[in-house]
């Protein structure tokens, strides 16, 4: 068990190593962390049913992760930038909560030997600039828009590691989640509304 442990240690460091070597390409992210785990899963897992079990429950981590990490640094504009107070208090919870579940989610990785990514993704940096431009009550509405969107994505990718997940740790931990997903998706629901009145 040792030597297994010594062995995957050894394959995430040379992984990420190689991956920090090629750091002056364009790669998402997101893909290039979820190519670091499935080489190291491949060069660890005893049986190819394991490695995919295990894969497949990397990419969900990784993906909560990355959507995380997200909702945190757009929070930390919409607190600077947001006209409404209802906007800020919940920027602020988004904040408050998230950062709480990443923590979570990333000492969990960890123990799981699974790589999160540092920085945002192709895709989440051109949403956060996208709603950076905005102004006034054009930023609050599209930010809350944003977060009715997202956290419907969110509690989709929760419920489904919750059902779907084979690590009992990562299903624990989404189900323990979901109820402050549904939350601020009723939240978010409740300010757009508002912000669509203004």
């Amino acid at each position: 068990m040792k030597t297994k442990s010594i062995l995957l240690g050894s394959a995430i460091v040379f992984t990420l190593g190689m991956a920090s070597c090629n750091s002056n390409t364009s790669e998402d992210s997101k893909d290039s962390t979820e190519q670091v785990n499935n080489e190291a899963i491949e060069a660890t897992a005893p049986t190819d049913s394991v490695a995919s079990a295990q894969k497949d429950d990397a990419e969900m981590v990784v993906d909560l992760a990355s959507g995380g990490m997200f909702e945190v640094e757009l929070a930390k504009v919409a607190v600077q930038k947001a006209t409404s107070s209802e906007v800020k208090s919940f920027a602020q919870m988004m904040i408050d909560d998230h950062t709480k579940a990443n923590n979570e989610l990333k000492s969990l990785a960890e123990s799981k030997n699974i790589v999160l990514p540092t920085t945002l993704s192709d895709k989440h940096q051109k949403d956060l600039n996208d709603v950076s431009e905005k102004t006034g009550k054009d930023f609050d509405r599209k930010y809350m828009d944003v977060m009715v969107e997202d956290h419907k994505k969110d509690i989709d990718k929760f419920e489904k590691l919750a059902d779907k997940g084979n690590d009992a740790d990562l299903k624990a931990f989404a189900s323990k989640t979901l109820p402050t997903l549904n939350h601020h998706k009723e939240e978010a629901d409740r300010i757009e509304k508002l912000t669509d009145k203004q």
